[in-house]
């Protein structure tokens, strides 16, 4: 009985109206399939987010990359009077903004003005425990600094912070360091 009648209505219909009826029914499936699999499976505000942030990371990443390749290689600095390269307002601030890396030649600078850090330093075996370049917008200057722990002559263990200004960065073409800094 149920094929005398689907014969039936196969004869009624015509050609066109069937398929269209099928695609109809198929993309009602596709789209009833993806509603179930987002609900179980989509992460919604979350996913927009994390690619949101993602995507500024990288594009912040590109502009950066893009400023120190456009640096001359060697000693950067911001003021009169150098034989290196003088850096601009703009390019000091997005310099110390970029610069992450402190190198031992900075750290051993710094160190000369403070015994107890020094001290530090040598009795623990060079032994840096963090590294930060700040930009302090209200004084609008590159701080940068060390934290150094340990203890001296078997005492109980110190911690001294080491900081101080930015006064001369060294780009490598790759990246930018601290230089030297003035912490007096």
């Amino acid at each position: 009985m149920k094929d005398r009648y689907l014969k039936k209505l196969r004869e009624l219909l015509l050609e066109p109206v069937r398929q269209f009826g099928g695609l109809a029914s198929l993309m009602f499936i596709i789209i009833l399939s993806f509603a179930i699999l987002n609900i179980f499976f989509g992460q919604g505000e979350e996913l927009v987010e994390k690619m949101k942030k993602e995507e500024t990371r990288i594009a912040e990443a590109n502009k950066l990359s893009e400023i120190i390749s456009s640096l001359p290689s060697g000693i950067l600095t911001f003021y009169e009077g150098s034989d290196h390269y003088k850096l601009s307002k703009e390019q000091y601030e997005t310099v110390c903004k970029i610069t992450k890396i402190i190198p031992q030649r900075a750290v051993m600078g710094a160190n000369l003005i403070n015994f107890r850090a020094t001290k530090i330093y040598t009795t623990n075996g060079n032994q840096i425990a963090e590294t930060f370049v700040n930009w302090d917008k209200e004084s609008k200057k590159c701080i940068a600094g060390f934290v150094l722990s340990g203890s001296i002559d078997d005492g109980e263990n110190e911690k001294i912070t080491v900081s101080g200004e930015v006064l001369n960065f060294l780009s490598t073409g790759i990246d930018t360091r601290v230089y030297f800094i003035k912490n007096f």
